[in-house]
């Protein structure tokens, strides 16, 4: 029990850290909220700017705005958009479900391409497959996410006309939106599958160097036997770590997808918000954000005590 309430007053510290940090940075930036409502409309007059930094709220001190902001996401108010004067809980409801599926579907491309990859690399260490999945490995680590978009798109959605290159779908038609969904999930989910085949390496040569595995084997065990029964469970914390912490970036990799391939979700969401000065919305995505991040690795921790029975939680 006691480690469950530390854990939670660890995230609790975290998501108010990444809000105040929210709040701040986005009214350092440049660009007036007010100012960008008004636009270019004629007869604009600093005392018309004055009004509306007082309908918006941005007239009082930041220690009161700091204050009602907090106080608002305590209740579970988010706030309402500068915008179009909707409630940003709202807002961000609508969208998650497109950044869900699109991180979801990114970390299985990442978990079906490098596990496997990672294993076979380690049995057949130091072959002309490992070196040759080295090489691959390294250049996708290197390589961001946008590249790989850019790059399937243009070889795939504009030379062959095989994928749509923009939108989401319409919600329900799951066969349109899976389609929809192939190269961003390909852009976001190559560039973990690459880490997670480095670390399942890494992780399945520690294990095939222990005692017991070469016992195993000198048995006359088969590889794939002693690989299934002595080994997987065994390098799997590691693995399991580094793909956790490879969903956090996945969600925030989808801001980046998100734009590229003009698809709704809490990426776009933030951008066009920070765009506009919309101090509301870029706080309640970030904080939506930042959950999600905080959550996936508590999840992590809880999962080792499953994979490995000696794990104890006091």
């Amino acid at each position: 029990m006691g480690y469950f309430v530390q854990r939670t007053a660890l995230m609790a510290v975290t998501l108010l850290g990444v809000m105040t940090f929210s709040f701040l940075i986005i009214r350092i930036a440049p660009g007036d909220p007010a100012l960008l409502m008004l636009g270019d409309y004629v007869g604009v007059t600093a005392q018309t700017v004055a009004d509306m930094r007082a309908k918006l709220g941005l007239d009082e001190p930041i220690a009161a705005q700091f204050t009602k902001f907090i106080t608002s996401v305590l209740r579970g108010d988010l706030g309402v958009s500068f915008r179009n004067n909707q409630p940003v809980g709202r807002e961000v409801a609508s969208q998650i479900p497109y950044t869900l599926l699109l991180a979801g579907a990114g970390i299985l491309v990442a978990i079906l391409i490098g596990i496997p990859t990672g294993i076979g690399a380690a049995v057949r260490r130091n072959t002309s497959l490992d070196y040759g999945l080295g090489i691959v490995s390294m250049i996708w680590l290197a390589s961001p996410s946008f590249w790989f978009a850019i790059l399937l798109i243009y070889f795939f959605a504009f030379k062959l006309g095989w994928f749509p290159i923009v939108g989401a779908g319409r919600w329900g038609d799951w066969a349109g939106m899976a389609w929809h969904l192939v190269l961003p999930a390909a852009a976001i989910g190559l560039r973990s599958a690459a880490l997670i085949a480095r670390m399942t390496r890494s992780a399945v040569l520690d294990v095939l160097r222990q005692d017991y595995v070469r016992t195993a084997q000198a048995k006359g065990l088969a590889v794939g036997s002693v690989v299934r029964r002595h080994v997987l469970r065994n390098a799997a914390i590691p693995v399991v770590t580094i793909i956790g912490l490879d969903i956090a970036y996945l969600l925030g990799g989808a801001v980046v997808i998100e734009s590229v391939f003009a698809r709704p979700g809490l990426g776009k969401l933030a951008v066009d918000a920070i765009h506009a000065r919309d101090y509301p919305s870029v706080q309640g995505a970030t904080l939506i954000f930042a959950f999600g991040v905080v959550l996936v690795n508590f999840l992590v921790d809880l999962s080792y005590a499953l994979i490995d029975p000696r794990i104890r939680y006091a």
